[in-house]
């Protein structure tokens, strides 16, 4: 999916209208922290079809970061429909944004008559052992996921602590519900997994 340039708001407004989710990455060039997120968001979207992502240069185009008040750039804002949901601070990952793409393609895409999978959030940070077990485990079971690293998105991390009132990971938000650690057990039971192993 190529990514679009918008000029203003207005430019804006029109390249969500057509979409159910969109991004939008306000960056300034010549940042090396902003160089690295468009690099990589680029990476990302080379990656998929059909992900609406939307590039501001905030040097270049003001009317759009003091709209939604974003004091600090690279920021990903996360749209659904024309609505502002969410952003994601800082650079990331080429695979944190493809999980991020995926799980929005996936969530929209189920077929007709056929009930979506719940919605799989893996919080986890690149170290964490038991949190490479848990996704390997979801890889092996086609359970779609996004995984968010906390280590890099604090605004995550501190939205984690709120849910469990813990700061471990992993922990797995399955439609709302909270999972602390690797509990094969009770991730099986809620995402009806049938495993022996």
């Amino acid at each position: 999916m190529a990514t679009q340039n918008i000029q203003n708001h207005n430019d804006l407004l029109a390249a969500l209208k057509p979409a159910e989710k969109s991004y939008l990455l306000l960056y300034k060039a010549g940042s090396e922290a902003s160089e690295c997120s468009l690099a990589n968001l680029k990476k990302a979207a080379e990656k998929l079809s059909g992900v609406n992502v939307l590039l501001v240069d905030v040097a270049q185009v003001k009317d759009i970061h003091e709209n939604y008040q974003v004091k600090t750039v690279p920021s990903l804002l996360i749209f659904d429909g024309e609505k502002y949901s969410n952003v994601i601070k800082g650079c990331n990952d080429p695979l944190y944004y493809i999980s991020l793409f995926e799980e929005s393609l996936f969530s929209t895409s189920a077929k007709e008559g056929e009930a979506p999978q719940k919605r799989v959030t893996v919080y986890s940070t690149p170290s964490c052992s038991w949190c490479n077990t848990l996704k390997a485990y979801f890889k092996t079971h086609n359970i779609r996921f996004t995984d968010i690293d906390v280590s890099k998105n604090q605004q995550a991390a501190a939205q984690m602590v709120r849910k469990s009132g813990q700061q471990g990971v992993p922990q797995t938000d399955i439609n709302g519900q909270i999972i602390v650690g690797f509990d094969k057990a009770k991730i099986n039971s809620l995402l009806g997994i049938q495993s022996n192993n």
